[in-house]
């Protein structure tokens, strides 16, 4: 079951709709005994509720983040609550609004967050305390207290929690080995975990008491409910600049603060941005001066990729030998993190 409409296409359908979406994301731990039935079934039902978005099903739950006309918005919700392992399921909305897709796509995986570590590595009925926003910002304030930022490197890129210790992490399967190991010898601290929406944390925390933490604590909501909370309370922000998201955003600003830095001329930045010469389509941080000099891209050698003509630049990329392309003369701009595909060596 996909979408046959081709990307442009979905947009311009996008552009012409007469009515305002909203942006939510929501996730739960449940057992799921037919992971593929029930991706079939929210198939057919929320394509008629025009919902777009992705969403993971697998046998240890739900990971989704989707895009809701708002006058679908309470059916929607109330349909996700008829679903009996569902029922207790909270709803986030997003910080910022903004086109996040542009098709709903609905994927059986083996982990709704892909940490590939041995499930004898950890328990999910024994996971961290849950703190409310406020709680959260109060606890981290406390002695003995250490914040760690449970999401990839790119994302503490451009906004993170003052003070965090930041994994130099690339993918989800190497964070909580380096987490472990960052804070081995701190087990007796209170360690409190934060993510996007909360829901890396429940896994990372269940996997850190095994490891011996005697106090995990998890930010309930993660950095979306904590951003709206603080905003209600009148509270300063502990978390500074953007927060990440994994759709056609980018980014959620939460505040004024600018974190990162261009990845080309070291200027302040925090605009991510894919490369536009689709051989690369490296993710990267690029400032507005930078990308009317690259045309986008992430490097000149990429910018020059997009000059040759069509069938020259499918050929390229068609050619074991040289699919490279462009990308290959680039390398020494291109951060190791952001190393996404296989054909760079």
């Amino acid at each position: 079951m996909h979408n046959k409409k081709s990307k442009i296409e979905l947009k311009k359908n996008l552009e012409h709709e007469d009515f305002e979406r909203l942006n939510l994301s929501f996730y739960k731990y449940c057992l799921i005994d037919n992971p593929k039935n029930l991706r079939n079934k929210l198939y057919f039902d929320l394509i008629k509720l025009e919902i777009i978005g992705r969403i993971y099903v697998s046998e240890e739950g739900i990971n989704a983040q989707v895009c809701i006309p708002k006058h679908n918005l309470e059916v929607f919700k109330s349909y996700i609550h008829s679903i009996d392992f569902f029922s207790d399921i909270k709803f986030k909305h997003a910080i910022e609004e903004g086109t996040s897709f542009s098709k709903l796509k609905i994927l059986v995986r083996n982990e709704i967050v892909a940490y590939k570590i041995p499930k004898d590595s950890y328990d999910m009925k024994k996971i961290g305390v849950h703190l409310k926003p406020i709680d959260f910002h109060r606890s981290i304030k406390e002695k003995d207290s250490v914040v760690v930022d449970m999401r990839n490197y790119y994302e503490s890129e451009v906004g993170r929690f003052k003070n965090a210790i930041i994994p130099n992490a690339h993918f989800s399967k190497e964070l909580l080995p380096k987490v472990a190991e960052i804070l081995n010898g701190n087990e007796d601290k209170k360690v409190h975990l934060y993510c996007t929406g909360g829901i890396r944390c429940e896994k990372a925390s269940s996997y850190l008491i095994k490891k011996g933490f005697k106090e995990v604590y998890q930010l309930e909501g993660g950095i979306i409910q904590y951003a709206h909370d603080m905003k209600k309370n009148d509270l300063e922000s502990e978390f500074i600049g953007k927060n990440f998201v994994f759709d056609d955003r980018m980014g959620e600003r939460v505040t004024s603060d600018i974190v990162g830095q261009c990845h080309q001329c070291k200027s302040p930045s925090d605009n991510h941005k894919n490369c536009k010469n689709q051989a690369c389509h490296i993710l990267f941080i690029q400032c507005n001066q930078c990308a009317k000099k690259y045309n986008d891209c992430c490097s000149e050698p990429c910018n020059q990729f997009l000059q040759l003509d069509l069938e020259t630049q499918k050929k390229l990329r068609k050619d074991k030998n040289k699919k490279v392309t462009s990308a290959k003369l680039s390398s020494k701009f291109r951060p190791k993190l952001y190393k996404l595909f296989n054909y760079w060596e």
